[in-house]
Formats: C-alpha cells, sequence, structure tokens
C-alpha cells in the first residue's frame, strides 16, 4: 500500500510534534546574572540533553510570583544568591524536600536545609577590605571590633537594604542575641565615612580614592576587580588589601547562592539531575575559577586570586539562622540609624 507523501510528512510533523512535547526540560526562577549562571547550564544539557530555561529577576519578586502561580508554575527551580530568601521560601511552602544522596553527600549540613528543601551552590564570604596604607592588619580582629571609636569617620559599606548586610547583622544575633547586636549596629554607624551608597564594587573604590580606610564586602567583587582586565578597576582594588574577620573566633561570614526544588515542579527529577550537576567537580571549579566564589565541596582546590588569599576559617552556624533573624537584623539595622 503507497502512502501519499502529504500523509507521510503529517505522520513524521506527528511524531516530531510528539518529541518535542516530551522533551525533557528544567524551568529555572533565578536571581543570579544570566552570565553567572548560563554557562553551566549550556554545559549541563549538551551533558544530558534536558533543555534549561532560564528566567533571570529578583529573588523577592519570583517568590511573591511562585506564591500567585501556585501549582500553575511553569518553575521548577528558585535560585538565590543567598540564604534568608531561600529561607523565606520555605517558608512559604514553596519547596519540596529532595532525597538526593549526591546532594547529601557533597554539601555540608550547615550550608543546605534541615529537611533538604535548599541546598547550598557557592559560597562567599563578606571580609574587611581596608587600605594598608592607612590601617595596620594588626588594628584589624573581627566583626564587633568595627563599632570602637577608633574607626570613627572611617568606615563605607553599602544600604542596610542589602541582604548580604542583612544577613552579616542576622549572623551576629545568632551569636550575641538582639541586644547586644543592637549596641554593636549603634556604634558601627557611627563609624559611617559617609551615608552608605553604591554596591560593594563602589566602597572599595571609595578606599582607593581616601574615602574612607576600610569597607565591608563580599569577596568576589574585590577578586573580580583584580582580575578584570580593566585598569581603573585594578588600579582601586591594588590600593586595598583583604583581612579575614574572626580567625580567632567564629570564623568569618559566608552566604551562598542556592537552590531549591519547587512544590508543583512538574519536572522534579530532571531538576534533582541539574541540582546535583552543580555540585558536580566540574560546575564547582568553575564557579572558583569565573565567579571567584569557593566551593561548597571542600574537596575542590582554589584557583587563581582565591589560591593567593589562601585559606580562612569560616563561621559553620547552620544558614537557615541568617533568614530566621533576618526580620530582626532588619529592625536593629533601622533602629541604628542605618540608611
Amino acid at each position: 500500500m503507497k502512502i501519499s507523501a502529504k500523509i507521510a510528512y503529517t505522520i513524521i510533523t506527528f511524531f516530531i510534534f510528539q518529541q518535542l512535547l516530551n522533551a525533557a526540560e528544567v524551568n529555572i526562577y533565578s536571581a543570579r546574572k544570566e552570565a553567572l549562571i548560563k554557562p553551566l547550564l549550556v554545559k549541563f544539557s549538551e551533558k544530558t540533553g534536558i533543555e534549561v530555561n532560564l528566567i533571570t529577576g529578583k529573588a523577592d519578586t519570583f517568590i511573591k510570583r511562585l506564591e500567585i502561580e501556585g501549582e500553575n508554575t511553569p518553575a521548577d527551580i528558585l535560585l538565590t544568591v543567598d540564604a534568608a530568601r531561600l529561607v523565606r521560601a520555605k517558608q512559604k511552602g514553596l519547596f519540596q524536600e529532595i532525597n538526593s544522596e549526591v546532594l547529601n553527600k557533597v554539601v555540608p549540613n550547615n550550608l543546605r536545609d534541615i529537611n533538604n528543601h535548599w541546598f547550598g551552590l557557592s559560597i562567599r564570604s563578606r571580609v574587611i577590605v581596608f587600605s594598608p596604607k592607612r590601617v595596620g592588619v594588626e588594628d584589624l580582629i573581627d566583626y564587633q571590633d568595627l563599632s570602637k571609636a577608633k574607626w570613627r569617620g572611617r568606615i563605607c559599606v553599602r544600604s542596610s537594604s542589602n541582604i548580604y548586610n542583612q544577613s552579616l547583622v542576622a549572623s551576629m544575633i545568632a551569636h550575641y542575641g538582639i541586644e547586644q547586636t543592637e549596641i554593636w549596629a549603634k556604634g558601627f554607624v557611627k563609624n559611617f565615612a559617609r551615608p552608605p551608597k553604591g554596591g560593594d564594587r563602589d566602597q572599595i573604590k571609595a578606599i582607593a580614592a581616601g574615602v574612607c580606610d576600610i569597607a565591608l564586602v563580599n569577596n568576589y567583587y574585590l577578586a573580580g576587580m583584580l582580575d578584570s582586565g580593566q585598569t581603573d578597576e585594578i588600579s582601586a582594588a591594588m590600593k586595598t588589601a583583604l583581612f579575614w574577620p574572626g580567625q580567632n573566633k567564629y570564623g568569618a561570614h559566608v552566604n551562598i547562592s542556592g537552590a531549591g526544588v519547587t512544590k508543583f515542579s512538574k519536572n522534579k527529577t530532571e531538576a534533582i539531575q541539574l541540582l546535583e550537576y552543580l555540585v558536580s567537580s566540574e560546575a564547582q571549579e568553575w564557579y572558583s575559577n569565573v565567579n571567584y566564589e569557593y566551593s561548597v565541596n571542600p574537596k575542590i582546590k582554589n584557583s587563581g586570586v582565591l589560591k593567593q588569599w589562601g585559606t580562612f576559617i569560616s563561621d559553620d552556624i547552620n544558614l537557615s539562622l541568617l533568614g530566621n533573624h533576618n526580620s530582626d537584623a532588619v529592625l536593629i539595622m533601622d533602629r541604628a540609624g542605618w540608611k
């Protein structure tokens, strides 16, 4: 029996369409900028054949969007650049528990949710950057020391609305309690060289320009400037140095980029597979080499600028506490006059 060309074409088109419908995919709502995650997603797709659809934006916007979309959400993964937003998403019931031997083995307990609703993917530390010409390293101790009168008019920092600053204060609440943290915050604010403004790179540039002597920044901003290839950025960064706070106490404060599988994910298996890839050696080395972040896997060795900075002791509190204490941190910063 002969089949007409038209019928054959229809049959072929039908099967192709069915394959497209059944093609494995993962949909991500990402608070991480596209350039800082897309290359890994491309590699994942090449290895697995799973298509990854990426939408970038603000974490709070995605959390609200997931609430509104409910079971109709297309998102399989929510990826954020701090632990507090992950905690907030869990509290709103937007994640589901994930049982993955790979994730449980690679990601340390303090860098993941106690119920495995979210997992850290990379680590960043909020460090002290200072002018070695105007500050002796022997004068630096820890974050608590920055509230002392000797630093009056010498500190630059970004605004209290910044989640990295909120999480630092939340970690201090976890260690010292609300009362002591508020006393610290009021002293810290008195030491500002100027009203908070700009991002972390702007604080580094302010040190170089002599506006202030020390600043709080995430480590990857300084590393990125040093390795930027841009004369002005390199010049500014070279006029500063990095100090790891709290090495004789709790360690340097750390935060994470991390992710969880959404409660109503339509592609749960593929979503877990992607998260497992993001903690693989290949992906973790990429985070270090390209994003200047530290691996959640302690077996991964640092390279480049991170290697030059050496090892450091990090605070090992469970990062869920950063989210649990976020509201109190915001109130303390407001009462202290941290704009």
